[in-house]
């Protein structure tokens, strides 16, 4: 049985220092805003696992289908030879293509969670004890550092995640992933589609509030990481599509106007009532508008497969 390797690549303080720099520019910038990763703590990971089972929320399903029924096409496209996985998680649906994959010598998850690498890696090598399997402890929107193993090499970034980042984040994440890139190599990317505003808007505000809970989470982690004195009934979860941007906004509206303590940030923070703080934004997108953010990025979509229903897509790229 190969054994599970894991590499730190982030200081041991790296996440508290974001965390403190994001809350300290996200709330004293106008409008306010706080980056959505930080929903996840273990709260919010399990209300977001609660979220994929709604009947409102489309994107797991639709994407879980796309793998499960392409995942032989994806691994004849590729040949990849070690796959990659950028914000791995529980590397659950990640397993129909790892099956898929006859060649596949080496898995290499990243993800800012050792606790969810350490789980997901051991489980691996336990089912797949020919398989080499690196974790790298990493923010994957940095540069990163990939260890030695065989090409072709695959980088997977699956759920629709990179449409949570804002337009010059998004390119400067293409062009960071196309430089650990070799010819031969490829990026396989989840990326959710344009649809009517109703559906979008109710994936994101379901009638049994699990999404406001996991909006008003963030609130949590601030109070209890910084001190902070944060009453997340005294904020109203707001979903809304900007059909412009062509991306869904959530945000958090302050019932009142109040004040807010940071103690570890030195911070005291107005609202004004009505005031909004937006949480986090979810891009949607057209084929045409992929590929042209990828060829700026210096790739070459080459494959393009969707759910049966046309709602989210996985595409294949490969170095131009």
């Amino acid at each position: 049985m190969s054994p599970l390797r894991i590499t730190r690549t982030l200081p041991e303080d790296a996440t508290g220092a974001a965390l403190r720099a994001d809350v300290r520019t996200g709330l004293t910038a106008t409008p306010k805003s706080l980056p959505p990763k930080w929903f996840y703590d273990a709260r919010g990971s399990e209300l977001f696992e609660r979220i994929t089972e709604l009947p409102e929320y489309y994107p797991t399903r639709a994407e879980r289908e796309i793998l499960l029924t392409r995942s032989g096409e994806i691994a004849e496209a590729s040949g990849a030879r070690t796959l990659v996985e950028l914000g791995s998680g529980s590397s659950e649906k990640t397993r129909h293509l790892i099956d898929a994959l006859t060649a596949l010598e080496a898995y290499v998850p990243v993800d800012v969670s050792e606790s969810a690498l350490t789980q997901a890696g051991q489980a691996l090598v336990a089912e797949r004890p020919g398989l080499d399997v690196h974790a790298l402890i990493a923010d994957f929107t940095a540069p990163l550092a990939l260890p030695e193993t065989p090409g072709p090499r695959l980088v997977a970034f699956l759920g629709g995640t990179v449409g949570n980042l804002l337009p010059a984040e998004r390119a400067a994440f293409l062009a960071s992933v196309r430089a650990l890139l070799a010819p031969g190599d490829g990026l396989l990317l989840g990326t959710d589609l344009v649809k009517d505003e109703a559906t979008l808007v109710r994936a994101y505000d379901d009638a049994a509030g699990v999404t406001a809970a996991f909006d008003k989470n963030v609130l949590a982690v601030v109070d209890r990481e910084l001190g902070a004195d944060f009453d997340p009934d005294a904020f109203d979860h707001v979903a809304v599509w900007d059909a412009e941007r062509e991306w869904i906004e959530m945000r958090l509206r302050s019932r009142t106007a109040q004040t807010v303590k940071v103690p570890a940030l030195d911070l005291a923070v107005e609202f004004a009532a009505g005031e909004e703080l937006r949480t986090e934004i979810s891009a949607k997108f057209r084929r045409e508008g992929v590929a042209s953010e990828l060829a700026s990025a210096g790739l070459e979509l080459t494959h393009w497969w969707t759910d049966s229903e046309g709602r989210f897509a996985l595409s294949l790229s490969t170095v131009r």
